[in-house]
């Protein structure tokens, strides 16, 4: 499992409020040993953060998030369903589409969800 150091959180004298859209996306899940299959997966995925909190585990990126059943099942050991994905992901932020049996996206940029919804 890769080391994280990296942290998405912030005190707010640190924050510089500005009048843009970030397309940034992510999940929080509870620590399982689902969500852990997760984010071992998700770790070694350019420009994903993985923050492992007391109860928590946050996936952050910016874009889009792909997540494939298929990596998770072998690394979790078991089958991972699209419908068993979304009950492990407590909350979420972006656009969550599920594309086929396969494949979890997260979209920051709505735009480009828009494609997938209609």
């Amino acid at each position: 499992m890769s080391d994280h150091s990296a942290n998405i959180f912030r005190s707010m004298n640190e924050l510089k409020f500005e009048g843009s859209i970030s397309h940034q996306c992510g999940v929080t899940m509870n620590d399982s040993v689902e969500a852990r299959a997760i984010a071992e997966v998700m770790a070694d995925k350019p420009k994903i953060t993985v923050t492992y909190l007391p109860a928590m585990i946050r996936i952050d990126g910016e874009g889009k998030i792909e997540f494939k059943m298929s990596e998770i099942s072998e690394a979790l050991g078991r089958p991972m369903t699209t419908h068993l994905f979304e009950i492990s992901t407590s909350t979420h932020y972006g656009r969550m589409v599920m594309i086929d049996e396969d494949n979890v996206t997260l979209f920051g940029d709505m735009d480009e969800a828009m494609k997938y919804i209609l």
